[in-house]
Order: C-alpha cells, then sequence, then structure tokens
C-alpha cells in the first residue's frame, strides 16, 4: 500500500528527480512557459505553486527558502519575487495552467505545455 507516498518518480533516483524539478521550475520562471511530458508538467506544477505562494511572504526567510529549493540560483529566485509574485498577491493559488498538446512522437508520450496564467 501506498499510503504516504506522493509525487511521481519517472525512473529516476532522488538526486536525479529533484535536479529535474528544479530545471524545469527554472525554466518556467524565466520563460513563463514550457513545453514537457504532461507528467513532468503536473509534477513541476506542484512544485512552482508552493515556491510563489512562499514568496508572496515577503519576509527574508521565506526568500531564502525559494533560494535554497531552487538550486542557490539568485537570478532566478530574485526574479520569482520581483515579478512572478507580485502579479498573484491577491490570488489563493491556481498560479499555473497546464494545457494538454497533440505532439506526434515515436514513442507516444503525451505533451502538455505549462505556463504561468
Amino acid at each position: 500500500m501506498k499510503h504516504t507516498a506522493h509525487g511521481r518518480k519517472f525512473g529516476r533516483v532522488r538526486k536525479e528527480r529533484k535536479a529535474l524539478l528544479r530545471s524545469l521550475a527554472r525554466a518556467l520562471i524565466l520563460h513563463g512557459k514550457i513545453e514537457t511530458t504532461e507528467a513532468k508538467a503536473k509534477e513541476v506544477q506542484r512544485f512552482v505553486e508552493k515556491l510563489v505562494t512562499k514568496s508572496n511572504v515577503g519576509t527574508l526567510a521565506s526568500y531564502r527558502l525559494v533560494l535554497s529549493r531552487l538550486g542557490g540560483e539568485i537570478r532566478v529566485a530574485k526574479q520569482l519575487k520581483e515579478t512572478v509574485a507580485p502579479k498573484y498577491a491577491n490570488r489563493k493559488g491556481g498560479y499555473t495552467r497546464v494545457t494538454k498538446i497533440h505532439a506526434p512522437s515515436h514513442d507516444a508520450r503525451k505533451k502538455a505545455i505549462i505556463e504561468f496564467i
């Protein structure tokens, strides 16, 4: 039974999975929109929405927490704090949108676009 197991594994060990989520989150924050597989988009959505909520707090402790979750990328954490988070200051949640797209591929992966609303 999987009582407390949350999230997807993507066939990777913990370090690789963490690096993948950080990388996708950085790309989403910098570019505002990325195209990836549906499962990765849903997983990075959970990760990024928690970061945006934490950025809206505005304290030094919350900034440092966001910075550590992004792997020490000061440029990305700063952009999240200064440009992305203020847009959603009055919003309770739901900062991103996952749109499924049909992109034919050789291995039948389901593709999706994740973007900020």
